[in-house]
């Protein structure tokens, strides 16, 4: 089995949701799988709320808005085609870097209501959402992309 690094920190304390981290490394491991990632893999995720994710959203998107989860791939990969050869390597651990993630528990947490689904199933999906983006998927316009993006999440999560 392989043995990635995800690292799960909190921006803020008191935001709650105690089994995130451990819901967020299980999710993030089954999408890296099932997208046939056959290296020890590095991602950092930052977990945060709607006034954190905003300002980052505002930041380095230029949107001023509060959005569920924001991806920082580090390589320009190609959808469904995982090349380790094209990504930096950690020079400590040898791990492919992937890049970084943040998630608002707070947006997490109201989607998962208004869904219907609760919170543990949003965070899994939010979470192979964006691992999916590190790996090269995107759905800027309506699209292909989103076509493809959105059947690889529900294969992921198991939905029909």
């Amino acid at each position: 089995m392989i043995k990635h690094e995800i690292y799960v920190s909190r921006e803020k304390s008191g935001m709650g949701h105690n089994n995130a981290a451990a819901l967020i490394k299980k999710a993030a491991a089954m999408a890296l799988k099932a997208e046939g990632v056959n290296r020890p893999c590095l991602i950092s995720v930052m977990l945060t709320d709607n006034e954190g994710i905003r300002e980052t959203n505002r930041d380095f998107r230029g949107i001023d808005a509060t959005t569920d989860v924001l991806s920082f791939p580090l390589n320009e990969l190609a959808p469904g085609k995982f090349d380790a050869s094209l990504c930096d390597i950690d020079p400590y651990t040898g791990a492919v870097m992937l890049g970084d993630m943040m998630i608002s528990l707070e947006r997490c947490a109201e989607q998962g209501e208004e869904l219907g689904h609760g919170f543990d199933r949003e965070v899994s999906y939010l979470t192979v959402h964006s691992v999916l983006h590190l790996l090269g998927y995107d759905h800027v316009d309506e699209g292909e992309m989103k076509k493809q993006m959105r059947a690889r999440e529900k294969e992921i999560m198991g939905d029909k």
